[in-house]
């Protein structure tokens, strides 16, 4: 067989076997395959889709191109999260710590951004000396010492979609169900998990925009999960503006940091943040057993939280993958970029929409995340929201800051993330952040 054939049958519609996709993926990791045909492939399926078993199939093809780690000697049911991606969604770097810290071992394989989203591996390097690039041996000794670890695909780990995401990325084959199934399931499948729970986001910054879009990509996540023996749950969460107030990878850590201590999330613009990874973490916790529902894991959650627990498994997970303490303590003495500039509101009202797509894609522009596969991201640069849907605006209001050191984009940023608000002169409808969730027996509507 040749790649070429492969591409050909699948623009045409067809579908490829278990050996043919195989030997595609394979040949990918090996270096026989090259970029442009694994481009034109992963092209093809976005315009052609795959079938139920193709998918698997894939899936697996994806699992098995390097090891999947044993953590049958760690003590406990080791559980993950994963989020489909969004602009602002730092979800991960508090849920880990409050989940771990609640007593469920989280061993965690995580990415890089794609397309317009943030990814939780670039904001925890922009962390001073954050190590993500451990070794299996080392991933098990710190899920082993404190019960979190986070890193990325290694050249065991599912080299396959280490090579494939940073590839999607760039070639504009992100949001296409089955490639993200199987890059998901595969990084999931491989890091030792014994259950996984799910954010997959809909809405305007999500690359599933409508609801039914979002319960497909969850049906068929759950279907893998609980078909390699994997208790799964996925919830449907709204990305329809930016989570919590800060875009950007450093900025997130602040966020997160903050939340963690407990001095934000209560009744402020990060609310809706720490709402989604209460909910998140209580499903976690229940699949862990700790708890027996999820509204119990989520006063559980809360706690941990309120009583310090999750900002020190926070502080123990930096130390531990060689991170700045003295970074994560003193976050106000981070180096701040050249140029920090306002965005203003032309009019009064209220804040009808942010676009967290246009949000989202300047904070990349600013020097936030990447537009090539080679670009090198600029942890400093972001974007911090001081208005966020709902609120009410006079003429003058700050919208948002902007950091960079990029002072030839400044006005263009500037114009665009203005343009990414929309003033209307009545409230907008309240939109709920978490619409259902999917586990083995279906879609069910949240509480």
């Amino acid at each position: 067989m040749t790649a070429g054939e492969l591409i050909k049958r699948k623009r045409d519609g067809g579908s490829l076997r278990e050996d043919e996709l195989r030997w595609l993926v394979n040949g990918y990791v090996r270096g026989s395959i090259p970029d442009y045909q694994m481009s034109a492939f992963l092209m093809a399926c976005y315009f052609r889709g795959m079938n139920e078993e193709e998918t698997l199939t894939f899936t697996k093809s994806m699992l098995y191109s390097g090891d999947i780690v044993d953590l049958s000697e760690i003590p406990g049911i080791k559980v993950d999260k994963h989020s489909t991606g969004g602009v602002g969604d730092k979800v991960s770097l508090i849920l880990g710590p409050v989940v771990a810290a609640c007593g469920v071992p989280v061993p965690m394989i995580t990415g890089r951004g794609l397309g317009h989203t943030g990814g939780t591996l670039d904001k925890l390097e922009s962390i001073p000396g954050f190590r993500t690039d451990l070794t299996i041996d080392d991933y098990k000794r710190v899920i082993k010492e404190i019960g979190l670890v986070m890193v990325g695909q290694t050249n065991q780990l599912v080299p396959a979609d280490k090579k494939m995401y940073a590839l999607r990325d760039v070639t504009a084959t992100v949001d296409c169900v089955p490639l993200i199934a199987g890059s998901i399931m595969s990084k999931k499948l491989a890091e030792g998990i014994d259950a996984l729970v799910l954010d997959v986001k809909t809405g305007r910054g999500a690359f599933m925009r409508t609801s039914q879009q979002a319960v497909e990509l969850a049906r068929t996540l759950v279907k893998i999960g609980n078909g390699f023996g994997k208790e799964t749950i996925a919830f449907i969460t709204d990305m329809d503006q930016p989570l919590g107030t800060t875009i950007g990878n450093w900025l997130e850590v602040v966020e997160s940091v903050e939340c963690l201590r407990g001095t934000r999330g209560r009744g402020d613009h990060s609310a809706d943040l720490m709402a989604v990874t209460h909910v998140l973490a209580g499903a976690m916790l229940m699949l862990g057993r700790k708890v027996r529902t999820i509204a119990e894991g989520v006063e559980r959650s809360k706690c941990a939280v309120e009583n310090g627990t999750a900002y020190q498994k926070l502080l123990q997970l930096v130390e531990a993958q060689g991170g700045s303490l003295f970074a994560v303590e003193n976050i106000e003495n981070y180096s701040l970029p050249r140029h920090t500039f306002e965005v203003k509101a032309s009019e009064g009202g209220y804040v009808g929409v942010i676009d967290p797509v246009e949000v989202g894609l300047v904070s990349i522009r600013l020097g936030g995340g990447r537009a090539t596969m080679d670009d090198v991201i600029d942890p400093k640069a972001g974007i911090v929201l001081r208005k966020k849907v709902g609120d009410s605006v006079e003429a003058g209001d700050v919208l948002a800051v902007l950091h960079t050191d990029r002072e030839e984009i400044i006005e263009s940023a500037r114009g665009r993330v203005q343009q990414a608000f929309a003033i209307h002169r009545k409230p907008p409808k309240h939109r709920p952040l978490i619409l259902s969730y999917v586990d083995r027996g279906g879609v069910k509507t949240w509480m």
